[in-house]
């Protein structure tokens, strides 16, 4: 039997991915630095196992966005694609929204809620991690 793979790519389609097996989590995470990378009050991450995905068309421009952290995103049209920390070493986040409509992800928790602008009313029960 073959794994699940699910696909995802940037606005203009150059950028490319596939996703092998199950996610290591998928989550919301409203802290600034997420919000101002992709002007929205929040963004969905699906956090995957290093090794278990690959790129299927251009790789992204890279952006060390701080310290130990980098984000990629398409030279081409400029769409957000990924996420890399040192703090969370052997995973990389991409942003759920990317994947092909109707894939299997299903939030689990809000990160940074401490940094959740107050304009967002959310009600769906999830536990806030600060």
């Amino acid at each position: 039997m073959s794994e699940h793979i699910i696909d995802g790519h940037c606005l203009c389609g150059n950028c490319r991915f596939e996703l092998t097996g199950p996610h290591l989590w998928v989550g919301h995470c409203h802290c600034e630095s997420c919000r101002r990378a992709t002007a929205s009050p929040f963004t969905t991450w699906v956090g995957h196992k290093d090794g278990k995905w690959r790129w299927t068309g251009n790789e992204p421009v890279t952006y060390q966005s701080s310290p130990g952290a980098e984000r990629g995103f398409c030279g081409t049209c400029g769409t957000p694609m990924f996420y890399r920390t040192d703090r969370y070493p052997g995973e990389t986040h991409f942003y759920a929204a990317l994947l092909r409509a109707g894939a299997d992800v299903q939030p689990t928790d809000h990160y940074h809620s401490a940094e959740q602008v107050p304009w967002v009313e959310l009600s769906d029960r999830l536990p806030r991690r600060h």
